[in-house]
């Protein structure tokens, strides 16, 4: 289920959404969209920078997450859909409308630290980054 004609993989990580046949896109994907259907495909989001609409700064985090950890809700115009999402900043050098970008990262938080063992899950995923 993709929207990419190309037959062949990608190495890169994706920060993939879902696209429901009534035009929504959600992220993260979910397996019925708002019209209560499965999805028809998916779309890519770090081919696409977003803007700030919101951001805070975390002090009190959880074991393995970096001290201050900057996070934000960021929207995507995906063929004039707006797409929310929420993750990690690379630093809190940002304001509200600030245009960011998704940068694939390989540990979002130390997993040698954490209650489950490391091997257990994926570390990585995406944090945004400034665009200059």
């Amino acid at each position: 289920m993709t929207d990419q004609n190309d037959d062949t993989a990608s190495e890169e990580p994706e920060l993939t959404a879902y696209r429901y046949s009534d035009g929504s896109i959600t992220y993260p994907g979910h397996p019925r969209g708002p019209d209560g259907k499965e999805p028809v495909g998916t779309v890519d989001l770090s081919e696409y920078t977003a803007e700030v609409v919101t951001w805070t700064t975390s002090t009190a985090t959880p074991p393995g997450v970096r001290q201050p950890n900057h996070l934000a809700i960021v929207e995507f115009d995906v063929d004039g859909r707006p797409v929310r999402a929420l993750g990690q900043l690379e630093d809190g050098n940002v304001a509200i409308g600030d245009t960011v970008e998704p940068v694939h990262v390989d540990e979002l938080r130390d997993p040698e630290v954490g209650i489950r063992e490391p091997a257990s899950q994926s570390w990585d995923g995406f944090r945004f980054r400034p665009v200059e």
